[in-house]
């Protein structure tokens, strides 16, 4: 039985039900970072599963004693305050989980790329072999300097999703700081110059459309990744290996939410066999950016 007793006016009811829906706002989406992925078809409902929690939960305080709704809504504040001047899970968080969720759900077409790669997923085309043996040349993940690199870049963001999320965090945080910090720089009209990740990192994250390739698939590769790089006409860009549908399906989730400032109107990628692939090149802001075209050439596997 409850020990809440007590009458309460008309005013009090509602200035308690309004602390306690402010209280469900933060702690739904606080709860679901440590959810597991849930879907159901092609829609993601863990959080709507932890706004039934934190329902429950501030239903059952105040069925047992409705001032108790008070404190609970002050510690939820308090960390999310607490928070914000840490740099840990805050009220930017909270907006930006919910907004995933209806970016997500709602507002995230896919759009798988109809070329001729479905046709020869190795090599569809012939294509100058010095490029693609420069490229294997040049990729390189077990180097020290690659490693400590990567390591170091994939826990610059998105840090406090990694309980839900796990190693997805780190491939989106390090393909968002060699996106944000990398320049481009032309090669010289003479010579295609391949630039080992080695050099890239040391002369500042500058170079080409193919130094990029290289790094980004040598730094991903170096934290456990699967990648490879596609050359298409005029271009290179390296893609990142989902797994399966369902696989497929959670790293779709994870872009939407922690890239959605613009919202994720589009994701592009690649699919043979039940196999996903994702594009991470530097012309879009978050991995899945449209391809620039579709004349593949060559498909290195790393």
């Amino acid at each position: 039985m409850p020990i809440d007793q007590s009458k309460y006016t008309t005013f009090q009811q509602f200035l308690l039900n309004l602390l306690s829906l402010l209280t469900i706002l933060p702690l739904a989406p606080y709860i679901n970072r440590f959810m597991p992925i849930v879907q159901l078809g092609q829609w993601h409902i863990d959080l709507f599963l932890s706004i039934l929690i934190a329902f429950l939960f501030t239903r059952l305080l105040l069925w047992v004693f409705k001032p108790l709704i008070i404190p609970a809504f002050v510690l939820v504040f308090g960390i999310l305050v607490f928070n914000s001047f840490t740099g840990r899970y805050s009220f930017t968080n909270v907006l930006n989980d919910y907004q995933g969720m209806v970016q997500g759900n709602w507002g995230t077409r896919d759009n798988k790329q109809l070329d001729i790669l479905s046709l020869y997923p190795r090599k569809v085309e012939s294509y100058v072999d010095k490029t693609v043996r420069g490229i294997r040349e040049k990729t390189n993940y077990q180097d020290s300097t690659v490693r400590n690199f990567a390591v170091t870049h994939s826990l610059a963001y998105f840090d406090e999703y990694w309980p839900k999320y796990g190693k997805i965090v780190r491939y989106l945080s390090l393909f968002k700081y060699i996106r944000e910090n990398f320049k481009y720089v032309n090669d010289s009209q003479r010579d295609e110059y391949f630039a080992t990740p080695m050099e890239t990192i040391k002369n500042g994250l500058g170079g080409d459309c193919d130094d990029h390739s290289i790094l980004m698939a040598s730094c991903l590769q170096a934290i456990g990744a699967r990648t490879r790089i596609v050359l298409i006409r005029g271009h290179a860009y390296p893609e990142l290996y989902c797994g399966n549908e369902e696989d497929f399906e959670t790293l779709k989730q994870a872009i939407a939410l922690l890239f959605n400032n613009p919202p994720v109107k589009e994701l592009y990628y690649h699919e043979m066999k039940g196999e996903y692939w994702i594009n991470l090149d530097y012309s879009a802001r978050h991995p899945g950016g449209r391809y620039l075209n579709d004349k593949v050439y060559a498909l290195i596997e790393l």
